[in-house]
Order: structure tokens, then sequence, then C-alpha cells
């Protein structure tokens, strides 16, 4: 019988016949280095609309890939099954240098870097914003030091990161995940995140438009959930840890890094910040409420002692369920 890791003959038989086609084959080919949308794969591979959008259709049927809807465009990726993992190994067994795979490659490749450059002009709009911000408290180095600390060297399979923004901590915990999802409600930064993961190379990481407060992920599937500078934008922040404690597996982490409470109030006009940092009686509550046990906190106290400066603090929480954690069955002597 299949499990999780293997096809029946069917199921095999299913993919095979997916991806015999040449336009379906040179999609497979290009999925397997990034995801991307209709309007790319007609650009890269010159056909018309409704033509790619029937062939992703096809293969999405077969389940050899997913369709992410994001706002007005659908973003396509390969699945992360059986299925999927079979059609990356028939592209693996394809000579990279035939003269059709190599052209769509290239396209694709100039594609990736006219986006970043977009995405990059982007940044560089709100980087004027972004650093003044980041002069109020530890420097981004410090903190990301801090995180990697207080988190270990231990590896990790499922990494969650919400309000991923630029894709940082995707970058920043990469060596330790099999497989990481950044979750963000602005398409800008989405664009970014998506420039920055494909400069790094990261395969492994992916990143979608989402409501941090209604999470389309499914319950008890990751083993590290990151809430990086978030939690001050949001008028409901315990709403928020709620949808994160509920994607944790039994006995994951939860990693929490926000300001400490502070009185600069014009961050709420000129940085849109809805609350002015999270004290510490405030997060223990909303972890205790939440059946999260806190191991770690710690403050990053600012450089200079000017009035104006933030404190960081990073807490760490472990949900308190453990793999052994099954409903009991009654022995038979029991039920007797």
């Amino acid at each position: 019988m299949p499990n999780d890791q293997t096809l029946s003959v069917d199921d095999t038989l299913a993919v095979l016949r997916a991806v015999g086609e040449a336009t379906r084959l040179r999609l497979i080919a290009l999925l397997a280095e990034s995801e991307m949308t209709v309007k790319d794969a007609t650009a890269i591979l010159g056909q018309s609309q409704p033509r790619i959008s029937r062939h992703l259709k096809l293969l999405t049927e077969a389940g050899v890939i997913l369709r992410f809807p994001e706002g007005s465009w659908v973003y396509y990726r390969l699945a992360d099954s059986p299925r999927g993992a079979l059609a990356r190994d028939v592209v693996a067994r394809m000579w990279s240098e035939d003269a059709v795979l190599s052209a769509d490659s290239e396209r694709f490749a100039r594609l990736r870097k006219a986006k970043a450059e977009e995405a990059a002009n982007y940044f560089a709009q709100k980087a004027l914003t972004w650093d003044k911000e980041r002069t109020l408290h530890a420097s981004d180095t410090d903190v990301e030091a801090a995180m990697l600390k207080v988190v270990g060297e231990k590896p990790f399979q499922s990494f969650l990161d919400l309000g991923t923004g630029t894709g940082r901590l995707l970058e920043l915990f990469s060596d330790q995940y099999v497989s990481g999802l950044g979750i963000d409600a602005s398409h800008d930064m989405l664009a970014v995140a998506r420039a920055n993961l494909a400069k790094a190379g990261l395969s492994k990481a992916q990143v979608r438009h989402g409501d941090i407060y209604a999470l389309n992920v499914p319950p008890r599937s990751f083993d590290l959930v990151t809430l990086h500078q978030v939690l001050h934008f949001l008028d409901d922040p315990q709403r928020a840890l709620s949808e994160a404690a509920r994607a944790l597996r039994p006995g994951g982490r939860l990693l929490v890094i926000d300001f400490a409470p502070h009185t600069l109030e014009f961050l709420r006009d000129a940085h849109a910040h809805r609350r002015l940092g999270i004290a510490r009686d405030h997060m223990e509550r909303w972890l205790e409420t939440l059946d999260l046990d806190l191991e770690a906190v710690s403050d990053l106290e600012p450089q200079t002692d000017s009035g104006t400066q933030l404190t960081v603090t990073l807490w760490l929480a472990r949900d308190r369920r453990i793999v052994t954690d099954l409903p009991v069955t009654p022995s038979r002597q029991e039920v007797a």
C-alpha cells in the first residue's frame, strides 16, 4: 500500500500523463526553479494566456502543482508531495543544455531580474522611513543574533514567519528548517520578499499573501512560528497570537520580537504603530491563555540613553502539548 512518500501505479501514471506534453513539461521545468504566474509563463513561453491557463489547470488537477490566489494574481508552484517530487525528478533527468529549456530559463532569469529591480526601487522609496525607525532601537545585527541564540542551532522541519515583510527571517533561519513559509498582507512587500529569496537561492522557502487574523494554513503544521515587529501594528495582537498558536505542532515554539512599552507618540502617525510597545505582563497573560509555556524572555536595551530609544523584547514560548497527547482508547477489559 502506498505511504505518504510513495505513489500507486495509477497515481504515477496520472503524473506522467500530466507532464507528458511539451508545453507542460516546459512549465514544470520552470516551476522547478521558482513559482510564477500565468502572465510570467505567457511571457516566457510566448503562448496565449488561455493556452497556458489550460495547461496549468491540467497540472493542478493532476496534483503536480498548486495554485495560490494573491489578490488579482494567482501563483503556481510545484506541489510538496510525492506527485510534485516525481515531476521534479523528471526535470532533473532532462539535459539542462537543451535549446528550448535553456531559452526558457534565460527568459525566466531576465524576467526575475526585472522584477527584482522593481522591488528594489520600491524598497528604496520606503528605506528612508524604515531606516529612521531602525535607528530608534538596537541594530538589526544584534536583534538577529539574539533570535538565533534563543532559537538554538537544532534543525527543525517547518517554519512559518507571520508578517514576513522582506522575507528576512526566512533567510536568517534558512540553515535550520526544511521548508519555510512567509505570510504578509502587503503585495508590495511580498514582491520585495520574492526578489530577496530568489537572490538568495532559497527555493525551500516561499511567501504568500494572507490575513494574520485568519491564517490559511493547516493547524499543527509548524515547528517554529515567528512574529517579528508585527504586533505593534495590530489592533488585536491576542487574536494574531491565537492564530499563530493554532499553527504550532505539539511542542512547537513561538518566537515574538517587539518593542517594550514606550512613549514615542509620533510613531503612531509616522510609522502607523497601533500600540506603543507590548508589556511583559500582557504577553505572559496572552501566552497562558493560549496554553503556551514561556521559556525565555530577554530585552535588548537601546544603545544610547537619549529618551527617544526603544527597547526590543524577545519572547520564546512553547506549545505545552506533546506528541503523545492523543485520545486514550479504552482497553478491551474496560469496554467489557
